[in-house]
Formats: structure tokens, C-alpha cells, sequence
């Protein structure tokens, strides 16, 4: 999920965005890349509220590996998620690639997806202008991205990644103010994540090359959440 070489030419139309905002930064004390690391890089996820979509109530729950590790595993190995997040195998596989963001400087924060009180998803909340991502597309300071996979058959094809793709980025935008938009970047061969996006208030802005697959960047701007 980390990137590869960067593509000829930067995707998208955001360079003048790109520039005014890291003179911005400069103004405030400092180069988004240059950031302390020793605050909350999230704007503590663990306590944002829940949202109310039109499939429940949905709320982002910060894994505990002791509590979540099982169901997350044989999430993992359905093969319909491992095609593409390639972590099947055992719990170490799982706990592995977990741990890492747990016991890292907070620039990741893996999440259950819990609607109507019932685990179903997990996300991972991360800042993309931290990310190695970010050397691939014209990133802002404090652009945050999004990874997610749907857990339970029943809730994939039928809409729910959609209402909760949106619900998040939503969720982000509202307790995240200097985030000026969510960031994804799906491999472009998963044809239902990428129209999930664009279904879910996403706008493509283009194919990036990243060291294990090629990529569609999805953008939400704040600027247009209530047009999307």
C-alpha cells in the first residue's frame, strides 16, 4: 500500500493548491514533512462521534488487537478481500501488519467499522501527506487518507460501502478542520472499491504507479462535500 517511482508528471490539477499551502505551512513554523510527530496526527479518532447514515449508526472503533484480532484475520482470508490486501494466512499475518500502525507515531490509525453495534468493516485512518503516498501526487498539507474493507458478504454490492465511505470522509472533514480533503487510492482493478468511491462523494483524479499495484487517486474536497 506504500508507493513506488513517481509518474512522469505529477496527476491532477492541485500544484498551485500544493505551493500556496506549503508557504502557508512555512508561515506557521514549518514544511508538512518537517511536522512533530509527537502530537495526535489524527485529531484523536478514537473519539469522534458517531455518525447517523442511512443503513444505522455507524462509529469508527480504534482496534484492540486482544479483542479484534480473530475477526480480522478471517476477514483477511476471505478471498475476495486477500486479492487485494494480500494478508492472508495466519493471525501473525494479520497482527503483523496491525501492530505496525499500533505501535507506530499515530500517522495510521486501523479502525473497526462498527453499525448498529455490530463490527463489520475496518478502516484504516492515515495522513497521506505523511505517507510515503505523498511523493506521488501533489499532497497538502494534512490531506488524510482512507483505507477500507467490507468484512460481511451480506453488506457488500448493495451500497453500504458507499453511505460509509461518505459517512467517513465526512467524519474526517468534521473533526479534522485543516484537512482540505480525503484521500484513496484503490488498485484500479478493483472495479466495486473504485465505484464505491465515486459513489461515496469521490472525484478520480488519476492513475498513480505504486510498488504492488497500479492505483486510482480519489479525492473528496471539502469544498465539494455538499456537491458530491
Amino acid at each position: 500500500m506504500s508507493p513506488n517511482r513517481p509518474p512522469a508528471e505529477p496527476p491532477g490539477d492541485d500544484t498551485l493548491d500544493l505551493r500556496l499551502d506549503e508557504l502557508v505551512a512555512l508561515l506557521e513554523g514549518g514544511r508538512p514533512e518537517a511536522e512533530h510527530l509527537d502530537g495526535d496526527l489524527l485529531d484523536s479518532v478514537g473519539i469522534w462521534h458517531p455518525a447517523d447514515t442511512p443503513v444505522g449508526t455507524f462509529q469508527l472503533v480504534p482496534v484492540l488487537l486482544e479483542r479484534d484480532l480473530p475477526l480480522l484475520t478471517r476477514w483477511m482470508n476471505d478471498p475476495a478481500v486477500s486479492a487485494f490486501w494480500e494478508l492472508a494466512g495466519p493471525e501473525t499475518v494479520t497482527a503483523e501488519h496491525v501492530r505496525a500502525q499500533l505501535d507506530g507515531d499515530g500517522r495510521s490509525v486501523p479502525c473497526l467499522g462498527v453499525l448498529d453495534a455490530t463490527p463489520m468493516s475496518y478502516f484504516e485512518i492515515y495522513r497521506a501527506d505523511l505517507d510515503p503516498l505523498a511523493r506521488h501526487y501533489p499532497a497538502r498539507p494534512h490531506d488524510t487518507g482512507i483505507h477500507l474493507l467490507i468484512g460481511g458478504v451480506t453488506d457488500r454490492g448493495r451500497g453500504v460501502g458507499s453511505t460509509l465511505l461518505r459517512a467517513v470522509a465526512d467524519l474526517v472533514l468534521d473533526h479534522r478542520p485543516r484537512c482540505t480533503r480525503v484521500v484513496a487510492e484503490p488498485d484500479i482493478r478493483n472495479t466495486p472499491s473504485v465505484s464505491a468511491f465515486l459513489s461515496g462523494g469521490f472525484r478520480f483524479a488519476a492513475e498513480v504507479d505504486l510498488p504492488d499495484k497500479r492505483a486510482a487517486l480519489m479525492l473528496r474536497d471539502r469544498a465539494l462535500r455538499h456537491v458530491l
